[in-house]
């Protein structure tokens, strides 16, 4: 078994929780893993797993471990696009990661119109929230992240590509505009993790206020529900266009909105020549909104 292959068990071991989920995920055998967790620890002198119950868990060795494990699978991964990229941009991979709001409201066009233009590059796509994606990018195992501002603490070195303009409205259905207290109110939450929640939070935080509170999991949830008229929610303007036009929302005079927070393009320091493709892409077409950012980094946006 190869390094990368031992690598790969001890990540999807972590993930999983266990040596039958891991070898399910890679559809290989339990005893396969355990060889290749055994082969690894043994490499590097170090024990990585000890029985826990009937099964096993990292040991604080293994979980530091397992964090340069991912870094270098992603690292391999994004060599081999590189190499496939440079030799024929056309026919190669790109992997993207994008929070909720941004792939279902921008992600969709932006891909369509590409893939037209370029249908030998093959697309992967994540779609997760914002805690989840920006470690994506820092382990390098997505080439591409479409989110809010980046981290200041983003490891690695990467690149701000391009941004586009987002606005974050209060909006809740017509009748909670009468006599509207933002007190009074139930406020619907997105899930952990998610941007928008914890801008939420600090909105409430400088409000001094506790209204009652409903979390849903996802972006569209809290969506219908804020039209099914439980609450009010605070969302991307561009994501209710439609329902703002048709009525069945109305944005919310609340204190501190609305809010900025424009959408941002962020790539690997060195991104693949299909990834550049992508990015050329997105900045050549007027109508998807985007504006070129070059050589902002991170710590900048």
């Amino acid at each position: 078994m190869t390094t990368n292959a031992r690598l790969r068990a001890l990540v999807e071991l972590a993930d999983a929780g266990s040596v039958r989920g891991a070898a399910e995920r890679l559809v290989v055998t339990e005893s396969s893993i355990s060889s290749a967790i055994r082969a690894l620890s043994n490499d590097i002198g170090i024990v990585l797993v000890d029985r826990h119950g009937r099964g096993v868990r990292l040991t604080p060795a293994g979980l530091r471990y397992v964090e340069y494990a991912r870094r270098i699978l992603g690292l391999h991964d994004e060599a081999v696009l590189a190499a496939r990229g440079e030799a024929d941009p056309e026919n190669g991979s790109i992997r993207l990661a994008a929070v909720t709001s941004a792939g279902e409201l921008l992600i969709p066009a932006a891909l369509a119109s590409f893939r037209a233009e370029h249908p030998g590059v093959v697309l992967h796509l994540e779609v997760a929230a914002r805690n989840a994606v920006w470690p994506m990018l820092s382990r390098h195992e997505v080439d591409l992240v479409v989110a809010g501002r980046p981290p200041d603490d983003l490891r690695g070195d990467v690149r701000v590509r391009a941004v586009s303009p987002n606005t974050l409205v209060m909006v809740g259905p017509p009748a909670a505009a009468r006599n509207f207290v933002p007190a009074n109110a139930t406020w619907l939450f997105r899930e952990p993790g998610s941007g928008t929640r914890s801008t939420m939070t600090a909105l409430l935080t400088e409000l001094a206020v506790t209204p009652p509170q409903l979390v849903l999991g996802s972006h569209g949830a809290v969506v219908s529900a804020a039209v099914a008229g439980l609450g009010i929610t605070l969302v991307s303007r561009q994501a209710v266009h439609r329902e703002l036009r048709a009525g069945t929302l109305v944005e919310l005079p609340v204190t501190g909105t609305p809010l900025k927070r424009p959408w941002h393009v962020v790539s690997q320091a060195t991104p693949t020549m299909s990834t550049e493709l992508l990015i050329a892409h997105l900045l050549s077409r007027p109508e998807l909104g985007w504006r070129d950012v070059t050589g902002v980094r991170s710590q900048a946006s």
